[in-house]
């Protein structure tokens, strides 16, 4: 048997997804028994005995790996679904896996991808945080997406209800790359409403998963796809989470992959921003206020100049307008607190509101408050 790593060779995707469907052969076991091996054909061949000899294989795996060998119906039903569905699957084996996901210490064996992973997405930064945000972070989430992506970044998020959501949308809307890592098959959109953006996503970015066609969103696969987002990822920006939120488990596994954490720090007391505080105060995340912040710090690998935050380039405004959006901000106002800052009547705030809506300058929510968009 060759004990020669087969990295830089691609492998038979219908025998690794056989290798998948065998009990308690994990990612670990598979990656190790492809090192010792060099393909899954050889592991089908060999017997227990043989099989015992590569590195973390005990009895049971050795098992049932020589008298199960794998499921072919299983892998049969796979391929078929993929080419259903449009999707792709790389394995890690192959020249084309994302260069810095292979770097982290349990990087999944197999992608299935929608759309397109490119060699410029080596440039991306994570953005997640809590599925029910403020207003504030929604519209944080929205700014720093947009920012990242105009500078070439791609934004890498999870999907989710949230921050997630706003990341994803807000580098589309910019005509900037997204890729979206989901703890299902790519044939099972979650959550359900977010099948539209996955689509959209799809068309001019990625959606990736390392679980097979047919998974459904099962509660114990978003910790696993936790540490693809953060594995695809130079850094990952925490915007809005409690200390028990899902986001954080992003943060830890980022630290564990030696990458950065950077967190936007949030109200003191609001419980969706306790995490992202707590992050800050133990020195585990660097608190950021603009994408400059990030570039900063990973200023080698990004490998562009950054300068002082320009200002964002507006349609022109007329006096009114410019004196209206100089008093807005991330925080939700009401259209009296903006009438009185401006000293106009509220009916002139309203009209003068609208003109900024309609250049897609601001955004209105509920109750007559507005933000900047």
């Amino acid at each position: 048997m060759s004990s020669s790593s087969p990295s830089g060779s691609s492998i038979d995707i219908h025998g690794l997804l056989r290798l998948v469907s065998i009990p308690r052969i994990g990612p670990q076991k598979i990656r190790s028994l492809i090192s010792f091996f060099g393909s899954p054909t050889n592991i089908f061949r060999a017997s227990p005995h043989q099989i015992l000899r590569a590195p973390g294989i005990y009895e049971e795996h050795a098992y049932n790996i020589a008298h199960r060998s794998g499921d072919e119906l299983f892998a049969d039903s796979q391929l078929q679904q993929t080419i259903k569905h449009g999707v792709r699957i790389v394995s890690l084996w192959d020249k084309d896996y994302p260069e810095l996901l292979n770097k982290i210490y349990d990087p999944p064996v197999l992608l299935f991808i929608s759309g397109k992973l490119l060699e410029s997405d080596q440039k991306s930064i994570a953005v997640v945080g809590t599925r029910h945000p403020t207003a504030y972070g929604r519209s944080t989430a929205e700014r720093f997406s947009r920012d990242l992506v105009q500078h070439g970044i791609c934004v890498v998020s999870g999907l989710a209800r949230g921050i997630d959501t706003a990341a994803h949308t807000a580098a589309l809307q910019s005509g900037g790359r997204t890729i979206a890592v989901i703890g299902s098959g790519i044939d099972i959109p979650y959550p359900p409403e977010n099948r539209p953006l996955m689509e959209r996503i799809a068309e001019s970015g990625a959606v990736v998963s390392e679980f097979p066609m047919g998974t459904i969103p099962d509660s114990a696969n978003f910790p696993r796809r936790n540490r693809v987002i953060s594995g695809l990822s130079l850094g990952t920006v925490v915007i809005e989470s409690a200390e028990t939120g899902g986001a954080l488990i992003t943060a830890s596994l980022a630290l564990d992959q030696n990458r950065e954490v950077f967190a936007v720090p949030g109200n003191i007391t609001e419980r969706r921003s306790s995490g992202t505080n707590k992050l800050i105060r133990d020195g585990r995340a660097k608190l950021i206020s603009s994408v400059n912040d990030i570039f900063s710090e990973l200023q080698a690998q990004l490998q562009f100049s950054f300068g002082e935050q320009t200002e964002t380039q507006h349609p022109s405004l007329s006096p009114q307008e410019q004196g209206l959006f100089d008093v807005l901000s991330s925080q939700p106002q009401h259209i009296d607190a903006l009438a009185d800052r401006t000293g106009k009547a509220a009916s002139d705030t309203l009209v003068t509101l609208l003109s900024l809506e309609c250049k897609n300058l601001i955004r209105q929510l509920p109750g007559k408050h507005f933000i900047r968009a």
